[in-house]
């Protein structure tokens, strides 16, 4: 009796605690519903606010609702360049709209071809006589890179702004393994493929340093330039190679030595900031607080000016994000997702597809999953596209490798043909324990892999065939797809990676051009008339709860959060080497196959659990990881 009177306490108490959580989302989703609601005057004459409290990406991630619960902070908001630009480009047509406000104070970057963009975008609306001006407690690189185009740049008081430019260190564990006696197994291809190297050495090649020098110096050239052309009253040199001289010139005041270098054109808090701008575009009628102005935020704004999609359909499939086994994201390229996405759209009577890729790749199945579906539409006859985004390597190459035409932006990063994969075997740590492996084989691959006892030299010959054969792959997609010899692109290929310009000179892209120019492409080598179209993001937009949930989890990020000066930043950089820690770590000890996938590129988020189908290499892993 008693043990059945435990049995049925548990059972009350987890049906008490399944009642609860149920009730939680209960009102978690009519809170959200009630607060979702738009205002009744969502669009008002002033100022266009684009209030970037998060970062610039190319697609939006989805809100894990178990992972805001169990979170004490709230998700970092994400703005999509895309409507960003569409929004500054409506706004400066716009008779309602008198001048476009960018308030900083939290953004968190983005990548260099997208903030290019959105710059650009800005400097039509000057064109077309609307002010843009930029406020922030304190700049960095991608800070500065879109307020450069604005018409008035302010600053706080106790802020600043400084400039680092692109590069810094990698972690390198090579040591540390050998302490802790794991052997970081690596089957690779490529001379440049430095993506294995933080698992076997303690300090960068000699052929890494070559093309990261190489690299990191055409992005810099790149940056300085677009920055001097929008602001050539700018001091460069003295803020990037004398850079502790020129604070100290100013006591160390960031603010007053960004105005001495022509980085910021005002000192000012933000109330002064917006009473500058009530002086351009009225007072707030709704809101009485010290400076406050007449303005339309963003998502009314986007709302408000939603394009029509009447005529033709050009499609456009987005490839964003690591490239995963399974069906994540958005914001993670899961190959299945992504291929169902296009074969949906096999119906839709496309005149035209457009691939967009800002991805650094992953795996290789995922990749080649996408290709396969991409090539299907090829299939039928309509034109195909590319057009990469800030990051188009390794696999997000080889998912572009069945375009027609390529289309890359000067600050692109592309390349890293090659694949690779990492199997940690813990033999040495097991002997330092007393741990040793023996028994019987009938066949040189019985018992393998092994965890204890460590791979036959068959099993190591067999994967590094298995990385040959894959990378003799990667090479004939390429071949074919660039008209050129697998030998010309094993040249070029090696796993090293290269900046757009570059990229176009060796025949890797066939042009300079952003996403509108490949559409523009693309749907004129379809015949359709140049007004005559619509584009088709395929799988674009939210599902409502996606949406509630984003609406009420936003609100509630940017009530909570705060302007941040440049010790917030440097701590913000700080934060983000912790994470890049997390994710070494993880791609080494976690069930991934066989990888094609960039070092040198920027890490995108890291995708959730997903089931999926295994290459060879995760079908050897597996054995023993579970």
């Amino acid at each position: 009796m008693s043990f059945a009177r435990k049995v049925w306490h548990f059972l009350v108490a987890v049906k008490d605690g399944l009642s609860l959580v149920f009730l939680l989302l209960f009102f978690l989703l009519l809170y959200a519903v009630l607060t979702a609601r738009p205002s009744p005057v969502p669009v008002r004459e002033g100022a266009l606010l684009l209030r970037l409290n998060g970062a610039v990406v190319e697609e939006k991630s989805r809100i894990d609702p178990l992972a805001v619960l169990m979170s004490d902070s709230a998700p970092a908001r994400e703005f999509q360049a895309r409507d960003l630009v569409r929004a500054i480009d409506a706004a400066a047509g716009d008779a309602r709209i008198k001048a476009i406000v960018l308030d900083l104070s939290e953004f968190t970057g983005g990548g260099q071809a997208h903030l290019q963009d959105i710059g650009e975008a800005l400097g039509r609306a000057r064109a077309a006589n609307k002010p843009v001006l930029a406020w922030a407690v304190a700049y960095a690189d991608d800070g500065l890179a879109l307020a450069a185009h604005a018409s008035e740049i302010w600053v706080d008081p106790l802020g600043g702004a400084m400039i680092a430019g692109p590069g810094g260190s990698h972690l390198y564990y090579g040591g540390l393994f050998d302490r802790l006696k794991i052997n970081a197994r690596v089957y690779k291809v490529g001379t440049y493929k430095s993506a294995v190297e933080p698992y076997t050495r303690s300090d960068m090649s000699p052929e890494a340093r070559e093309n990261y020098t190489a690299l990191n110096g055409a992005l810099w050239e790149e940056w300085q330039a677009n920055f001097r052309k929008v602001r050539p009253q700018a001091d460069l040199a003295r803020v990037t190679g004398q850079p502790a001289e020129w604070v100290d010139s100013a006591q160390g005041d960031l603010a007053t030595a960004g105005l001495s270098a022509g980085l910021v054109d005002k000192i000012g808090t933000k109330v002064d900031f917006g009473r500058r701008v009530a002086r351009l575009v009225g007072d707030d009628e709704w809101d009485n607080a010290p400076g406050a102005f007449a303005h339309t935020e963003l998502d009314p704004w986007l709302a408000d000016t939603q394009p029509s999609a009447t005529g033709d359909k050009v499609g456009v499939v987005t490839i964003a994000g690591t490239i995963v086994d399974g069906d994540a994201g958005p914001g993670t390229a899961g190959g299945e997702r992504i291929a169902k996405l296009l074969d949906d759209a096999l119906d839709d009577d496309l005149k035209a597809l457009v691939v967009r890729v800002d991805s650094p790749g992953g795996s290789a199945l995922a990749s080649e999953q996408i290709r396969l579906a991409i090539l299907r539409h090829k299939r039928t006859g309509i034109p195909v596209a590319v057009s990469m985004g800030n990051v188009a390597a390794s696999g997000g190459y080889w998912v572009a490798t069945p375009g027609q035409r390529i289309f890359a932006e000067p600050e692109t990063i592309t390349g890293s043909i090659g694949i690779f994969a990492v199997v940690p075997t813990f033999e040495r740590l097991a002997a330092e324990w007393g741990v040793n492996a023996d028994g019987v084989r009938t066949t040189p691959l019985s018992g393998q892999p092994d965890l204890v006892g460590g791979f036959t030299p068959e099993v190591d010959a067999m994967l590094q065939s298995l990385i040959a054969n894959g990378y003799q792959d990667f090479l004939g997609r390429v071949a074919y797809s660039r008209k050129m010899s697998a030998a010309q692109v094993d040249a070029i290929g090696q796993g090293r990676v290269w900046d757009g310009g570059a990229a176009r000179q060796i025949g890797l892209v066939d042009q300079y051009g952003d996403l509108d120019d490949a559409i523009a492409w693309a749907a004129a080598q379809a015949k359709l008339d140049k007004d005559g179209y619509a584009v088709t993001y395929l799988g674009d937009g939210l599902p409502t709860f996606d949406s509630l949930l984003e609406n009420l989890v936003m609100r509630d990020s940017s009530e909570n959060a705060g302007a941040r000066d440049l010790f917030a930043l440097v701590a913000g950089r700080e934060q983000a080497a912790l994470e890049r820690l997390a994710d070494d770590v993880r791609l080494v000890f976690s069930r991934r196959g066989v990888q094609a996938y960039c070092l040198e590129c920027p890490m995108p988020p890291q995708p959730g659990k997903v089931n999926a189908p295994q290459d060879a290499l995760t079908i050897f892993k597996r054995l023993w990881l579970e």
